[in-house]
């Protein structure tokens, strides 16, 4: 891959999975020997905490505001982390005043870009000004989506969200399936009627050890690499490395 490939992982709603998608695929493309960085872009900075970081000495934030570099540390090899902190909640109306401030995400990851195969940024739940700062500085959009009945109308509001900004969602993955449950198959078969080939094949399975890896601070394939968990992501980023090329 000659060019780095920026990755926002985005959903308005909570819960979906989406922190969990952002370490599990940067830790896997890291295992696969690409040079990952992960970016913290959510105020709830769970992301920072589930690798193990509970009070970084700077932040994105930091960095948003222009008082320092991005600050990245070190998680393994091939993986870094710019984390984020509770700080980054006055972002949204901080950065209200800056002058072209959808590109202040870009400028800064511009600087440390020839680094890395990859950066996946980790949006906050919301279409605010950080979460737009993630979409510009992307060439993909990926939405977890999760197998219950909301999903599809809270994927529609999304998608026509971004589309006022003149962008797209280009890819789909369902999270928490349970394929014994009527329902989640039927919300499965929805979803792909809907949106055809604009969702992955790989199905995010319903997996305990994917709520208990973070505890420990670790991802999925340093925590229990033979689980459902770590077998499910690393298809995931089969396809999305087979998307990119």
């Amino acid at each position: 891959m000659n060019s780095t490939i920026t990755i926002s992982i985005a959903n308005f709603k909570g819960g979906v999975g989406k922190t969990t998608s952002s370490i599990n695929v940067g830790a896997c493309l890291a295992i696969k020997g690409k040079k990952t960085l992960l970016v913290d872009l959510d105020p709830q900075y769970n992301l920072t905490q589930s690798l193990g970081i509970n009070d970084p000495q700077e932040s994105v934030y930091d960095a948003l505001m222009g008082k320092s570099n991005l600050p990245i540390l070190s998680i393994k090899d091939n993986l870094d982390l710019v984390p984020s902190s509770l700080e980054l909640s006055k972002a949204e109306f901080e950065m209200a005043s800056i002058f072209k401030r959808e590109f202040v995400l870009s400028t800064l990851l511009e600087e440390v870009k020839d680094k890395y195969d990859f950066i996946i940024i980790d949006c906050p739940p919301a279409l605010g000004v950080l979460t737009i700062n993630s979409f510009v500085a992307s060439e993909y959009i990926i939405i977890p989506v999760e197998a219950e009945y909301l999903s599809l109308k809270g994927y529609s509001i999304l998608s026509e969200a971004i589309s006022k900004i003149g962008l797209e969602i280009d890819k789909v993955f369902i999270t928490k399936y349970d394929s014994r449950k009527v329902l989640n198959r039927d919300v499965l078969e929805s979803i792909k009627n809907s949106l055809g080939n604009k969702v992955f094949n790989t199905l995010i399975r319903d997996n305990i050890s994917l709520a208990e890896a973070p505890t420990s601070g670790l991802d999925i394939f340093s925590y229990e690499p033979n689980c459902n968990g770590a077998i499910d992501y690393e298809s995931l980023t089969n396809e999305i490395i087979q998307l990119l090329n």
